[in-house]
């Protein structure tokens, strides 16, 4: 997109949601992808949220030892592809006080998921922060440099000041 904008000679940028950081309290390992937070799972037996969505749980087969656990919205039509484990049926948003219960009655013992940014899903982070459990953070992959902003108001100013 951004080398097609620059060659026909329009102004771009990229409507996104801040990348969370970690604050105090937080026990984050970061990771480049998919790969690395398998291999962030080696070890011991521990109960794992698995927050990443339906595309790459099969990625997560190499490490059977664990039982996963799967916040899904929708109920799953085929089986999934790993060996052990429990299906939680929800919608965000999520609250606190939501993700607290949850991790605590699926004694969740450490958090994989991806670093998607805004508000709707941070809660997840809170109740971890607050149980002091470990989250595999997997980070957004590296873009080209672009302007980005992050609120809709930034958006309307960008496209009055440019069009």
């Amino acid at each position: 997109m951004l080398a097609a904008a620059a060659q026909c000679g329009v102004k771009a940028t990229a409507f996104t949601r801040p990348a969370w950081q970690p604050v105090t309290g937080d026990q984050w390992q970061s990771v480049a992808s998919i790969d690395e937070a398998v291999n962030a799972l080696a070890g011991p037996p521990q109960r794992v949220l698995l927050a990443i969505g339906r595309m790459h749980l099969s990625a997560f087969a190499a490490q059977p030892q664990h039982h996963y656990v799967l916040r899904l919205v929708d109920p799953p039509t085929s089986p999934l592809p790993l060996p052990d484990i429990s299906t939680v049926i929800d919608r965000g948003p999520f609250t606190l006080e939501g993700d607290l219960a949850l991790l605590k009655n699926q004694r969740v013992q450490r958090i994989v998921c991806k670093n998607a940014g805004g508000e709707g899903a941070s809660s997840k982070l809170s109740a971890a922060r607050r149980l002091g459990l470990p989250i595999v953070m997997i980070e957004r992959p590296a873009l080209p440099p672009r302007h980005e902003v992050h609120r809709i108001d930034d958006v309307l100013s960008w496209l009055s000041d440019h069009y």
